[in-house]
This record gives C-alpha cells, sequence and structure tokens, in this order.
C-alpha cells in the first residue's frame, strides 16, 4: 500500500492541512499538482477542496466519519453547507474549536480531548456515530495532533500513558503503537494523513519512521 512523503503548501504538517474523514479527504484549494497527485495515489479517497472560515488548515479544523463530522466554530455558513453533503455536523464552540486537534477518530470510536465540555462530547457521539471516550494522550490535550488513526491501526506520541494506550484501543478497535514522524516529532496526527489505502507523511520523515507508520496502520 503507497506511504510516501510530501510537504503540504510549503509546510512538513501535512496532517494540519489534509483532513481525512470516512471515504473523503478534504483538503485546501491552493495546492500543487505534486500535492494533489500524492494525495491521490496514497490516500485513494474523494477529494473535496475546502477552506473553513477562510483558513487553510483544514486538517487542524476537521474530524469526522463516514456517518458524520466536527468542524471549528470559524466554519462559515458556506462551510457547513459544503460539509453537510458529506455527513451530519457539529460545531464546536467555546474556545475548543479545532476539532481535528481534538479529536482523534476512526470508524469504530473516537477520542475526545478533555478540553471538550461533557455534553459536548455526548454530541460528537451522536453526530459522528461512534463512541466517544474522553483521554489526553502522554498527558497533553491536543489529540488530534499526537495520534493518527485508521480502521487498521493508531500510531501515538512514545511518550503514551500505559491508561491511555489501554482506553485507545478499547475504544478505537485497533492495536496501538508508538513512534514519530518528520525527523522525530512526537505530533504524528499533525505531521502525517492516513486512510486505509496509504498514508502522506511529511518531507522529513526517514525510513525508519516510515517503516514504522506502516507497521503501525496496518499498511504492510
Amino acid at each position: 500500500m503507497p506511504i510516501a512523503t510530501s510537504d503540504i503548501l510549503g509546510s512538513d504538517q501535512v496532517g494540519i492541512y489534509l483532513a481525512v474523514c470516512g471515504n473523503v479527504v478534504f483538503h485546501p484549494h491552493e495546492l500543487n499538482e505534486e500535492a494533489i497527485n500524492r494525495i491521490d495515489e496514497c490516500l485513494g479517497l474523494e477529494r473535496h477542496p475546502l477552506s473553513i472560515g477562510g483558513s487553510t488548515l483544514v486538517g487542524a479544523l476537521v474530524a469526522g466519519t463516514t456517518k458524520g463530522l466536527a468542524v471549528a466554530d470559524i466554519a462559515t455558513e458556506s462551510d457547513i453547507d459544503a460539509l453537510t453533503a458529506f455527513g451530519d455536523v457539529v460545531v464546536m464552540e467555546g474556545g475548543v474549536n479545532t476539532a481535528g486537534n481534538l479529536l482523534l477518530c476512526n470508524e469504530n470510536g473516537a477520542i475526545a480531548s478533555p478540553s471538550i465540555p461533557e455534553d459536548g462530547v455526548e454530541v460528537i457521539s451522536q453526530i459522528l456515530g461512534v463512541p466517544v471516550a474522553v483521554s489526553s494522550i502522554a498527558g497533553e490535550d491536543v489529540v488530534g495532533s499526537l495520534g493518527i488513526a485508521n480502521d487498521q491501526g493508531v500510531l501515538l506520541h512514545p511518550d503514551v500513558l500505559p491508561d491511555e494506550v489501554k482506553l485507545i484501543e478499547e475504544v478505537l478497535g485497533v492495536p496501538p503503537m508508538v513512534g514519530t514522524v518528520a525527523f522525530g516529532s512526537p505530533y504524528v496526527g499533525a505531521g502525517l494523513a492516513a486512510s486505509n489505502n496509504g498514508v502522506i507523511a511529511g518531507r522529513e520523515t526517514t525510513g525508519p519512521e516510515l517503516n514504522r507508520i506502516e507497521d503501525a496502520l496496518g499498511l504492510i
């Protein structure tokens, strides 16, 4: 299955710009041909260009499954209308709105940041159509930046705690591994975009890191 390195708009942090949600990958409008080709070759998903409130940081601002999506409250009405073509939409408000940074999802479940209020977690579970549990990763609350999941596996920050690992495995229903991206960054969710078909990693990602990522996400 394909795994490749690339940059998005000159950045190694490809996961901040690309949001893989179920069977679609949302991406900024301004991508060059190389980046578009990488997305098609590696992720093998429907592509949909998008901005959220004028921002290109789509991966940081959107998260979801085949059933529903969570989006930051900077989204405009037209942004939300565009997203509703792909499922139900919940708008995250009140200062906890970087949905892509605060949720780690696959089709089995989702991990929500401790910074999300309890009633918000319940709504997210209803919209995404999966069980949601609250957990930090490595004691930090930006769980979407600290992990990357598909329906075959999950890769986590190397300092993830044993209790966190146990809960994440139960909720996402896949075996967890730890690793890094982009020459040692533990922010694997920010540095990677992954589907069940393949992965795009930041251009600085090393061969050993790519091997670990492939293994963790069941792509070998």
